[in-house]
């Protein structure tokens, strides 16, 4: 048979929760644990003043910029599922609201493009969920890129092309709230009027039709539509080689879909 105690605690034998055998050491106990927690808070708090501090010094602020862009990268992971948390979102929007501040004075502008910081943002005007915490975050990044661009500037301009911020621009107008589409479109807006950003826009925009055209040609040397064309004379068929090098068409190049067009 097992040995069970001689007593039991009075408490116990009444139907309630047993307590401490010290009471007094229970209560020092508790104080020390909420005592931590404020020296948690307060280092937390003293950490966050210092990040700010860094970021008004030039000398630091690519080492602040490093730490608080360690913060939002903790979050991709969650991007691509529904597990993103309102803690979370606020945490790196916190993050993005001190970007801003960077990104709106002229002597940390650049230093906050040359960490290209803004790159870390493109992931979050990528992302096509719609909840508030992922809105919150495509809604603040924009915000981030607005106050780049709002003031006209080169630099940001050839920055923002050359890291090609076009495509989450128009995910985000989209994929966006109201109020973000009218950020993206804004952004985009200030990109069209620069010429440079005409200019981009125009290429990438004349090269999708060239695409369309090659493949559309492409499909044309592959049948016998141009067949009686290009039998006329060995010199067509020269230029014709160097057309399909140009356009590279590999198995036309190497005279597999010839055989329908010998000269004689």
């Amino acid at each position: 048979m097992a040995n069970f105690p001689h007593s039991l605690p009075l408490n116990t034998l009444s139907g309630g929760v047993p307590s401490p055998a010290n009471p007094k050491a229970a209560v020092a106990t508790a104080a020390g644990a909420a005592g931590e927690a404020v020296v948690n808070k307060d280092r937390k708090m003293t950490l966050a003043e210092q990040l700010v501090l860094d970021l008004s010094n030039p000398e630091l602020i690519e080492n602040a910029l490093l730490e608080l862009s360690k913060e939002i990268v903790s979050i991709y992971p969650v991007l691509s599922s529904p597990n993103l948390t309102t803690a979370q979102s606020n945490r790196v929007c916190n993050a993005f609201s001190l970007f801003q501040c960077v990104a709106s004075h002229p002597d940390t502008k650049m230093p906050f493009l040359n960490a290209q910081i803004p790159l870390y943002l493109y992931p979050f005007l990528k992302t096509t969920r719609k909840s508030r915490p992922y809105e919150y975050l495509r809604l603040t990044s924009l915000g981030v890129i607005g106050t780049l661009v709002k003031v006209d500037d080169k630099q940001v301009i050839s920055f923002l092309l050359s890291t090609d911020i076009i495509p989450p621009c128009l995910v985000a107008m989209e994929m966006g709230s109201e109020l973000s589409k009218t950020v993206a479109t804004f952004i985009v807006q200030k990109i069209l009027l620069d010429d440079e950003g005409l200019d981009y826009i125009y290429c990438q925009t004349m090269q999708g039709h060239v695409m369309h055209c090659v493949a559309s040609f492409q499909t044309l040397l592959r049948d016998d539509t141009f067949s009686s064309c290009l039998c006329e004379g060995p010199t067509t068929r020269c230029w014709l080689q160097q057309l399909l090098y140009n356009v590279r068409v590999p198995e036309l190049q190497a005279g597999a879909g010839f055989n329908h067009m010998q000269v004689n």
